[in-house]
């Protein structure tokens, strides 16, 4: 890139999902044309976007035609195949890098990388053939079996508390290449989004405070007061560590675990925005999508400044069904009433418990204001206190 690409360009985002229409949208506020390349036609992403290329992601006339219509391009989620990225580096800028997304597609790389960069993570053993099952140190136990690729929201992990336990939960997992994790005394859950351009500098978003259910994250609280300075100081820390370990263009989120202790463990990356971040959208004065764009375009870095407390409610397909066993519309005008409430659905037609398929945020003038009508709102759609 020899300069900044401009608006009126056109940029491309891999996947179609609602991180791909959250781009796209705050693609085009700022001037910019869109392509999104995604399977399905009813793509998310793809129904707001100028161009919407329909095929998987390793189809050679698909990625061919992505590269001749866009003058970057990026990624919307983990999974997407790093050889992709790569082929489609060699004719357009595109970020985050394949070397990048491949060592946050594998766990055991992403642990390997994490121990370079000097970022505690939680003890850990790989595990891919039966002679590495035989010599695991039962002082991992109890712990949790996670697969080293393709895992997300909960899924491909099982906790196991014996030997014998680890060695059927690997083998209900077809004897796939996972990570037996350490289970750690947890007090809470964190997150940082930082974005870094090709020039090397790293801006962030305020640390983030998640309440994850089921593996699925519930809650997130976004104000000064949510973590003590010491543990916001040190995931900043950690998380411009590891970006910086990875030579990382574009948005990287970091996800942490806090310990009883208080002390911080690495728990994952995401090579994307993510969704503990949507509340930059209505809390910041730069958004993770904004800062997508601007790191994909190489255009100026700023600090995103917090003006408003908010507190995030991520919204389930199972709030489709409270009370019936068909899907039934939430009562939006209700919840809408609140002040401050900044209501985000994603476009998806069609509802089912577990999918994703919105987010509410809750701004006010104070953190109590906030906590206050998120808990309203959270009585009214049928979702858990927190």
């Amino acid at each position: 890139m020899s300069g900044p690409i401009l608006p009126g360009a056109t940029l491309g985002v891999m996947g179609g999902g609602q991180l791909g229409r959250m781009f796209i949208h705050a693609a085009q506020r700022m001037g910019y044309f869109t392509a999104v390349l995604d399977p399905d036609a009813a793509s998310p992403a793809g129904r707001v976007s100028h161009h919407h290329i329909v095929a998987a992601y390793l189809d050679a006339p698909g990625l061919g035609q992505l590269a001749e219509t866009c003058d970057a391009i990026t990624t919307e989620f983990e999974n997407v195949p790093a050889p992709a990225l790569a082929r489609l580096a060699a004719y357009t800028t595109v970020s985050p890098a394949a070397a990048s997304v491949a060592i946050a597609q594998d766990r055991a790389a992403e642990k390997a990388h994490f121990v370079a960069c000097g970022v505690p993570c939680a003890p850990y053993a790989v595990l891919e053939t039966p002679v590495q099952l035989a010599a695991i140190d039962e002082a991992l136990l109890p712990g949790i079996l996670k697969t080293s690729r393709m895992g997300y929201d909960g899924k491909g992990q099982v906790r196991v508390a014996t030997y014998a336990e680890l060695a059927q939960a690997w083998l209900d997992l077809k004897g796939v290449p996972c990570v037996l994790e350490k289970m750690l005394p947890l007090a809470a859950e964190c997150s940082v989004i930082v974005a870094r351009g090709a020039d090397g500098q790293i801006v962030n978003l305020p640390i983030q405070r998640n309440l994850h259910r089921e593996g699925i994250l519930a809650v997130t609280e976004v104000y000064e007061e949510n973590m003590p300075p010491a543990q916001v100081a040190s995931a900043l820390a950690a998380a411009k560590s590891i970006a910086n370990g990875l030579d990382y263009v574009g948005v990287l989120c970091v996800e942490f675990f806090v310990l009883q202790d208080g002390s911080l463990v690495v728990n994952e990356i995401a090579p994307r925005p993510h969704n503990s971040g949507h509340a930059s959208m209505d809390c910041c004065d730069v958004s993770q999508f904004e800062l997508q764009v601007r790191t994909l375009t190489g255009l100026p870095m700023v600090q995103p400044r917090q003006h408003s407390p908010a507190v995030m409610l991520n919204l389930l397909g199972d709030l489709w069904f409270v009370g019936s066993e068909k899907a039934t519309t939430p009562p939006w005008a209700e919840v809408l009433a609140l002040p401050g409430a900044h209501l985000h659905l994603y476009g998806k037609t069609t509802a089912s418990k577990g999918r994703k398929m919105g987010h509410l945020t809750l701004t006010g003038p104070t953190v109590e204001a906030v906590r206050t009508t998120a808990l309203q709102a959270a009585a009214i759609l049928g979702i858990e206190a927190f």
